[in-house]
């Protein structure tokens, strides 16, 4: 018989997968503000809302999952308040973050490589965003050992070439669905159209939103970051396709029980 996979949304790439038994903290940001590079004037955000959780009001963690080293989804503010002794995988650039905090369980996971957590869990790096020349971050494929049941989760921008190369089809995908363009970079988060190729490439039976929230951002850099599409269009591009995937739209601090 399968086991329930459950998914709680926080905030922005903030969520808490159940899978296999173990509750697996990802990308967490649980306090204000967020700042990138320690530079207020570049990137401040605040939650317009109360976060759905606090580090002291989580639920018992088995597990936490960092797809990168950048500010929003290693939270040093945040991961300053969780216990260090907390297991963790992570990008390379994540996993040098969360040693010097402190951190002594750390499983720092290059593309492709994988890590089977207390023999029931199967955790591979998938290709993700490329942040720089040579920097390539983390998607992750989850895979529960004994159901076989999988959930990709990649909070940028997936390389799909390479991706589609190693996976086939997946039960549950976390991806965005609007995009962002920043100065210099380019498109750095996949909109509407690229995460129905990403649907037609995997053809998840579940897809969930994530990139979103509810967010007061200041500073120089979101002055000029040009966002691409809307939920409704993904949406409508979905309902058109023939896919048989369901789109789910939790609310912050929502569970899903999949």
């Amino acid at each position: 018989m399968p086991t329930t996979v459950k998914l709680t949304r926080i905030d922005l790439n903030s969520w808490i997968f159940h899978i296999a038994g173990k509750t697996i903290l990802v990308d967490p940001w649980l306090v204000d503000p967020l700042v990138f590079y320690g530079q207020p004037w570049l990137f401040t955000a605040y939650h317009n809302t109360p976060v759905a959780f606090t580090p002291q009001t989580l639920p018992p963690i088995d597990l936490l999952l960092i797809s990168q080293g950048l500010d929003d989804h290693c939270h040093k503010p945040t991961l300053q308040q969780l216990d260090r002794a907390t297991p963790a995988i992570a990008s390379p650039t994540a996993a040098k973050v969360l040693s010097s905090l402190g951190y002594t369980k750390i499983t720092s996971l290059a593309n492709w490589q994988q890590s089977n957590f207390q023999e029931k869990l199967q955790i591979t790096a998938v290709p993700g965003a490329e942040i720089q020349p040579g920097q390539e971050e983390n998607g992750y494929l989850l895979k529960d050992l004994s159901s076989g049941e999988t959930l990709y989760y990649e909070p940028h921008l997936p390389p799909l070439d390479k991706v589609k190369q190693k996976i086939d089809t997946v039960d549950v995908a976390i991806t965005p669905i609007v995009g962002q363009i920043f100065p210099l970079l380019g498109q750095i988060i996949i909109g509407p159209k690229e995460a129905l190729n990403l649907a037609q490439t995997l053809k998840p039976k579940y897809f969930l939103p994530t990139t979103m929230g509810d967010i007061k951002a200041t500073g120089i850099l979101p002055m000029f970051v040009r966002s691409i599409g809307s939920l409704p269009e993904f949406r409508d591009l979905l309902a058109k396709s023939g896919l048989a995937t369901q789109l789910l739209e939790p609310e912050p601090g929502q569970t899903l029980e999949i």
